[in-house]
């Protein structure tokens, strides 16, 4: 399995005055920035009792992003000299191959029915079909700090050989993968798995993107890697195909 990512920071790190006033994050950003920190002081204060030090890191979060768009200026765009311009944040692409000891159309079914990703995608909340194409998303960032939810289609498809799915423009969250299935010498299956995740562009999501990237990217990888435990230890009895169940 290999990860790739781009990263293109800058070495310059220009420190402000103190007190600056700068307005720095535009309205939208502002109105994400507070409904977030809304979010996020909410459960942070829930939790105080029952998960201190998340609830603490709930709550500090919370204020940091109540202030950023109440006050429309970003500290950490105030300290990398920010002018208005767009960075595009950094990526999780993972990249996987495996043989499963299982036949190349039960497989394929299987991942064909998206709703069973979370069985072993420990990152993803939910995946509910809305129609033959799409399907509605919900994960869950490292610490269950917050949730993101989008919309995907499937937008390619070749029944027991191939599929791919990315998420519908203005998402949240740009998701993509596709996986291609092939019958095994040994009578199993080879996966080639391809998965990727981009926070939305702007500073906003590559401040996100610094900030989760390493421990998403893991939390990821080895959801994938789950995959080859779980389908070849599954139960026949829960799982037969799609939209068919045994109870």
């Amino acid at each position: 399995m290999s990860v790739n990512r781009t990263s293109g920071e800058s070495n310059q790190v220009n420190v402000p005055e103190h007190g600056t006033n700068i307005i720095n994050v535009d309205w939208n950003e502002r109105v994400v920035s507070a409904g977030l920190g809304g979010y996020l002081m909410g459960a942070g204060i829930k939790n105080l009792g029952r998960k201190p030090i998340k609830g603490i890191i709930q709550t500090l979060l919370g204020v940091y992003f109540l202030y950023r768009g109440s006050s429309g200026n970003c500290m950490l765009y105030t300290a990398l000299g920010k002018e208005g311009d767009v960075h595009h944040a950094d990526s999780v692409n993972i990249r996987a191959s495996m043989n499963v000891n299982k036949p190349r159309q039960e497989v394929y079914q299987f991942w064909r029915r998206l709703e069973n990703l979370p069985r072993f995608m420990k990152h993803l909340l939910s995946v509910k079909e809305i129609d033959g194409k799409r399907s509605h998303w919900e994960a869950v960032l490292p610490g269950s700090i917050a949730t993101l939810k989008w919309d995907a289609e499937i937008v390619k498809e070749i029944p027991d050989q191939l599929i791919g799915w990315q998420s519908v423009a203005h998402s949240t969250i740009e998701n993509a993968g596709k996986v291609e299935f092939r019958d095994a010498p040994d009578g199993g299956t080879e996966l080639d798995i391809i998965i990727s995740y981009r926070p939305p562009a702007g500073d906003l999501g590559a401040g996100i993107a610094k900030l989760f990237n390493p421990i998403f990217r893991k939390v990821v990888t080895d959801d994938v890697k789950n995959f080859k435990y779980y389908i070849e230890n599954l139960d026949a009895y829960s799982y037969v195909g799609p939209g068919t169940r045994v109870e």
